[in-house]
């Protein structure tokens, strides 16, 4: 035997038999819009300073970054126990809302066109900015601070970082 509850929530057919009830659900909209547009995201300087330092280091013909004080007390840095090489050197950047601009200290090696590794540091750094950030980059100014010459002794040698 069903009880009134059950009969009552149930609807009788032209023939006399009882149907289940159709459920009818309401879609309930909660929030304001598309998930992704609730709320804000900001994106620290030094992030978009490590991610452009670590693409322009990726291009063939940059030897190093920033002027030769920064990569000297870099140098310096860099040998002290617990200290990790700065991939941020010879970086700044401003970042707004929706927008960046880069400005990128760099030393070349010798005999290198000067003009196409910063063309392809330009590219690489745009690259890997907007697509790990979202970011539109506006502009990225490169200054060649120096020209690695062969015969040149390294800051930095192997040998003495240990």
């Amino acid at each position: 035997m069903m009880s009134d509850m059950t009969e009552r929530n149930r609807t009788q057919s032209a023939e006399g038999e009882f149907e289940p009830p159709v459920q009818t659900r309401k879609t309930v909209k909660r929030g304001g819009g598309d998930p992704a547009t609730r709320g804000r995201t900001t994106i620290a300087d030094g992030v978009v300073e490590k991610i452009a330092g670590m693409a322009a280091r990726d291009v063939v013909g940059v030897h190093a970054m920033g002027s030769g004080l920064s990569r000297t007390f870099g140098a310096v840095r860099d040998r002290v126990p617990g200290g990790a090489k700065s991939v941020t050197r010879g970086v700044k950047v401003e970042v707004g809302e929706v927008q960046t601009a880069l400005d990128l200290e760099i030393v070349v090696d010798y005999g290198v066109a000067i003009a196409d590794v910063a063309q392809a540091v330009r590219e690489n750094v745009i690259a890997a900015v907007e697509r790990m950030t979202g970011l539109e980059v506006v502009e990225v100014n490169i200054a060649v601070s120096d020209v690695k010459l062969p015969e040149e002794e390294d800051e930095e040698p192997e040998s003495r970082l240990q």
